[in-house]
This record gives structure tokens, C-alpha cells and sequence, in this order.
């Protein structure tokens, strides 16, 4: 479990943060008596994570302190929202909750403070089954000190907000022959390939439709061509047959457990 630190001290803005969707109501622990709410994580969009590295979501919240607290005194409180899975908050954030990498707090009264940072999610060791391509509840470790530092009280509380972790999905292109001469036949391949948490590299994303797409030189705007269903390991074709130049490319759209995927461009000069 890696727990979030503040990382600026509390500093007066104008006005709250501008916050959307996917705003988790007010967590009250009646343990602490801090109120967490307007909790957004990665601007109200779904995490698509990858194989390997730090992906750091970005997380936005709202912090009001209890009687005898004040926000001018930072270190007197502590509230970090997180992603979990599991029967109640306290067991999700033990087996492997998503914690803030770290956050600054802004205050906007002596009892209410507005935070923005990151989560951080790190592959290897917060995501070990692809089953974890889910929705994730959102919960609150709050705690409360006493002015000598020691702790005062401590709670794990549940949010009725709820945030989608996805796989990240690759797709490649190649259309040849190049040049061409018009009229003739262009085949066009790719492979689509999304993350395997478990293996720890990009495996084959069998029976996903993927639509081939074309932008004539000179033009801004794409349009779907065919639509293609990807083979037991991933692979895309198909043919077309060549009328002027431009750009092909692969597109494939997100599920529930998988994102979205599209292609770099490939030119084609057809004579």
C-alpha cells in the first residue's frame, strides 16, 4: 500500500477548482469528522494503463476540516482519496488500493482547502490479473492529529464513486504495394494488440472489429472504408483498390475493459 503525501503547503486561491465528471459524493467519517468530496480522478475519464512503468492519473478533491481544525495548519490532517477493490474500504485499500503519488492543497477558507496531484499506478506491482480491468470504487483514508503529532483518529471510509481501469490497446498499419499504380490493388495489415498485466507484454486482441480508414492527401478528415474483425492473434488485412493518394490507418474503439486503439499513417502514392 503506497499512501499519498501533500506536497505544497496551503496556499489561498480564487474560486474552486473546475471539477466534472465522475465527482464522488461527500465521504463523512465520523471517526475524524473531515469531509472529502468533488473527488475526480483522471478528469472523469476511464485509467488505460499499460505494461510497465508510472501512469499517474491526475485527482482533484475537496477537503473540510472539523471543528478545532484549521487549513493553516496542513499537518494537522490527512485525506487521500483512492481507487480500490473489495468488500469495504479498509479491506480494498489492505489488498492493493491505488494511492496518490502526491497532492497540493489550496485553501479556500480557514475550514475548506481544494487539492490537485496524481494517483500513481504502477503495472508490476498494482496490477497483477487482467481481471483488474474493471470498475474500481473510490474511497478515502482519512486521519486526524493531535497537537503534540500523535494520532487522534483514523478511518477508512466509502465513496459512491466509481472510476473505470482499462488495458491499453496498440494497432499497427502497413499498406503496400507503394507506390501504386491507380486502379490496382492495395492490401492493407496491422495488428492489434492490447496489454496482458499477468505476462507483462502486448498480446494478440482476438475477434475486436477495427475499421480501416482513409485521408486523401490534401485533406484534414478521415473516413471509414471496411470494417474489419482481428484473427486469433491480433492480425488485421484486407484490400482496397487505389484511387488517389493518401494515408491509411487501423481504429479500433474502447470496451469496457480495453481502450480505444488507433494506428500511425501510412502514405501511399498512387500513380
Amino acid at each position: 500500500m503506497k499512501a499519498g503525501i501533500r506536497t505544497g503547503a496551503v496556499a489561498a486561491i480564487a474560486g474552486a477548482l473546475a471539477l466534472g465528471a465522475f465527482t464522488a459524493p461527500a465521504a463523512q467519517a465520523a471517526d475524524t469528522g473531515i469531509t472529502v468530496s468533488r473527488i475526480v480522478v483522471n478528469n472523469g475519464k476511464p485509467i488505460v494503463v499499460g505494461t510497465s512503468g508510472n501512469w499517474e492519473p491526475s485527482l482533484t478533491f475537496r477537503i473540510t476540516l472539523p471543528s478545532g481544525y484549521s487549513t493553516a495548519d496542513p499537518f494537522a490532517y490527512h485525506a487521500d482519496p483512492y481507487l480500490y477493490r473489495g468488500t469495504t474500504a479498509k479491506k480494498g485499500a489492505e489488498a492493493g488500493g491505488i494511492f496518490p503519488a502526491g497532492y497540493t492543497c489550496y485553501e479556500v477558507s480557514s475550514k475548506v482547502a481544494d487539492c490537485e496531484g496524481e494517483l500513481t499506478i504502477e503495472p508490476l506491482y498494482d496490477l497483477d490479473s487482467n481481471s483488474d480491468a474493471t470498475t474500481w470504487k473510490v474511497g478515502v483514508f482519512l486521519r486526524l492529529f493531535k497537537s503534540n503529532g500523535s494520532l487522534k483518529a483514523q478511518e477508512y471510509s466509502a465513496t459512491s464513486g466509481r472510476v473505470k481501469v482499462q488495458r491499453k490497446a496498440k494497432v499497427t498499419v502497413n499498406a503496400s504495394p507503394e507506390p501504386v499504380k491507380k486502379g490496382k490493388t492495395i492490401t492493407v495489415t496491422g495488428r492489434l494488440t492490447r496489454a496482458d498485466w499477468v505476462k507483462r507484454k502486448y498480446v494478440g486482441y482476438a475477434g475486436k472489429s477495427a475499421k480501416l480508414q482513409f485521408r486523401a492527401k490534401g485533406s484534414s478528415a478521415y473516413t471509414t472504408v471496411k470494417t474489419v474483425t482481428s484473427s486469433s492473434t491480433g492480425a488485421l488485412k484486407t484490400t482496397v483498390k487505389a484511387s488517389v493518394d493518401g494515408y491509411w490507418r487501423w481504429t479500433s474503439g474502447a470496451t469496457s475493459t480495453t481502450g480505444a486503439a488507433t494506428s500511425g499513417a501510412d502514405f501511399v502514392d498512387v500513380k
